[in-house]
């Protein structure tokens, strides 16, 4: 598998990044097959060290929110490399959550992570 690569041109501007962009951190990852996910969605890591949309039920490691997607990814044919934040200050309506997650059962787990979620008004 190749090694996920973007910048700034990939995107159109959103408000998903809510604080200072100095001072955000990115990784590459791989998304686990099976799963189309949009940029701002809360992940978490399965025991085989993949990244899915972290829920609350899950039982696999995925339940805790881990970080951030950087990108929209397509994983229905396959596990796919991408990027996620691992730190920074994130807009809360722009972020995709799980089911049985809300922005008080992630907040506190994701800022002992350095990833900070601020209640910016959407444009």
């Amino acid at each position: 598998m190749s090694h996920a690569m973007f910048d700034s041109s990939d995107f159109e501007n959103d408000i998903l990044v809510a604080g200072n962009a100095h001072l955000l951190v990115a990784r590459s990852i791989t998304v686990k097959d099976g799963q189309e996910l949009k940029r701002g969605a809360v992940i978490g890591k399965d025991g085989d060290g993949k990244h899915l949309l972290s829920k609350s039920a899950a039982d696999d490691g995925s339940e805790t929110p881990d970080l951030i997607l950087a990108q929209d990814v397509d994983a229905t044919g396959g596990d796919t490399a991408a990027i996620a934040y691992s730190r920074g200050d994130f807009a809360e309506p722009a972020l995709t959550l799980g089911d049985g997650h809300d922005l008080e059962s992630i907040r506190e787990g994701l800022r002992e992570k350095g990833i900070i979620l601020m209640p910016v008004q959407a444009a």
